[in-house]
């Protein structure tokens, strides 16, 4: 990896890295050198990636966190500031989705709504607030937030998630405004409909089948189709380019 493109050393803290798009990206910053924070709710999953990457002589470490709770996310960022002194990049990935029952937006109930709203858009807000100030000291920052393509597509059944995405989205153009000046910037990643090893039982083979018949390059698109564009946003190579929205998704929602 050239030295522009590197993350070596760099203390990257990802959320939701217990499993699926969290892990892939836990692995391969830690096999890129980087200095590994596992943010989960999960401990066990959370160990697991731990013990994943140890096994490839990387480095990582496991911070029990609930990003909706401003409480668990305070104890993050003082476990990151006492283990490293400082941080240098978040990603915003913890969300809640798989879980989620496909329905017309008048059947959610008020309850699941505010709860994913909770996650996916109050966690990012904690996670930044209370990890910007660690990366102030060094004048140096890269926030990536996981936002999703599905905003883009206005995918029905699903509004509180796609409410949810749109303000990641939303919060990244003018988080950049307000942190360009601390050397921090601040980009949303829209990834397609990325297959992991998570179960979604609301996806049926058919419905896969005209995911893919949507997209340009006609495969499932999988998590490693998000490491290069991430990877770039949290080196140095991307030090001039904030408060954008980057789709990977294949080619399905390109105009």
């Amino acid at each position: 990896m050239s030295e522009p493109f590197s993350v070596a050393n760099k203390v990257v803290i990802i959320t939701g890295a217990g499993q699926g798009i969290g892990r892939t990206f836990a692995k391969t910053f830690a096999s890129g050198g980087a200095k590994v924070v596992i943010a989960e709710r999960n401990v066990e999953k959370a160990r697991n990636v731990e013990r994943e990457i140890a096994a490839g002589n990387g480095h990582a470490m496991v911070v029990e966190t609930d990003v909706a709770d401003e409480d668990s996310v305070k104890r993050l960022a003082a476990s990151v500031d006492r283990a490293f002194g400082r941080a240098d990049v978040l990603i915003n990935n913890a969300a809640i989705f798989s879980t989620l029952e496909m329905r017309p937006f008048e059947q959610i109930p008020l309850a699941e709504w505010e709860q994913v709203l909770r996650v996916n858009v109050t966690g990012p807000f904690l996670c930044a607030r209370a990890l910007v100030p660690l990366m102030r000291r060094n004048k140096w920052g890269r926030i990536v937030n996981m936002a999703s393509g599905a905003v883009t597509l206005g995918r029905p059944n699903y509004l509180h998630y796609i409410a949810s995405k749109s303000a990641l989205a939303g919060m990244s153009h003018s988080m950049a405004r307000e942190l360009g000046p601390d050397g921090i910037t601040v980009n949303a990643v829209l990834p397609g409909a990325t297959f992991t090893e998570i179960p979604r039982k609301t996806v049926t083979p058919e419905q896969k089948e005209r995911i893919i018949g949507m997209q340009s390059i006609p495969r499932p698109q999988v998590p490693e189709d998000l490491l290069g564009v991430v990877l770039f946003l949290a080196s140095d190579a991307s030090a001039f380019m904030t408060g954008q929205e980057i789709t990977v998704d294949g080619g399905a929602t390109h105009p």
